[in-house]
């Protein structure tokens, strides 16, 4: 996908030092954008450098914890001494835990939902005020999920599916709030995806893939790549200008069931 009005813009992606974060900021420098990867990865530097490597990009990086408004707040500092005022944001940290239910215990819960949807809040919220103090015009992508509107078999993940489900409000909430603010809000919902988070379970029961797959009416599992286009759309002015408040599910055909 070509997006001309990219070019020269700063982008900030967050959880991208691997996976699915830093294959979006890879499509994003690709399309001229300087980007800028935070995470709370030490390997976060490192990833920044092999990404202006890559694809020639203007890059920078802060280590950031998303549940933490003021290390969020610092990250933000960081990006516009480096770049300047951050344009497009794609929330992209995330984390996902299994449990029973019956046996989650407060931290476990308290952690997921802190870091799925606090954090994606916490970091809209800095850009928000960046971007609307500048007088730019923005565009937020948040990663969500299909978990936030079905319930994932055979594993058991609640505190992931309430947290995404609670994403895909906020998309709506912060897009009607900040609509004649010039940012516009909207979401990605990728179905099961080859990476980190999903081949950590994947790895212990290899089983899994193959039942995902058969779930999926497209029959495999989705990439990183796969979410480039939605990511590209959603960013650009020129694409999807009058888009706002919405979730595009990517994932293979499985909540058309």
């Amino acid at each position: 996908m070509k997006c001309d009005d990219l070019r020269g813009r700063v982008a900030v992606v967050t959880g991208g030092a691997r996976g699915i974060g830093y294959s979006l900021a890879q499509a994003l420098a690709g399309q001229g954008c300087s980007v800028a990867l935070l995470d709370l990865l030490p390997e976060v530097e490192a990833s920044a450098a092999r990404l202006a490597e890559q694809t020639g990009a203007p890059t920078a990086h802060a280590t950031v914890d998303v549940t933490d408004p003021d290390s969020v707040d610092a990250a933000f500092e960081t990006v516009a001494r480096a770049l300047g005022t951050p344009e497009i944001l794609v929330t992209a940290a995330g984390i996902c835990i299994w449990g029973d239910s019956t046996e989650v215990d407060r931290a476990t819960w308290s952690r997921v939902v802190d870091v799925n949807l606090s954090g994606t809040f916490y970091c809209a919220q800095a850009f928000g005020r960046r971007a609307i103090g500048a007088g730019v015009r923005g565009s937020i992508v948040m990663i969500s999920s299909m978990s936030a509107r079905i319930v994932n078999v055979p594993q058991f993940q609640a505190s992931y599916n309430a947290s995404k489900a609670g994403v895909d409000h906020l998309v709506k909430s912060l897009a009607v709030e900040w609509a004649q603010r010039g940012i516009r809000v909207n979401a990605i919902a990728p179905g099961y995806t080859l990476s980190n988070m999903t081949r950590q379970f994947t790895e212990v029961e290899p089983e899994l893939a193959a039942q995902w797959n058969a779930a999926t009416p497209m029959g495999r599992m989705g990439t990183p790549e796969d979410l480039h286009g939605p990511t590209l759309l959603l960013a650009s002015d020129a694409a999807a200008g009058y888009l706002t408040g919405q979730t595009i599910v990517v994932d293979g055909g499985y909540t058309a069931i």
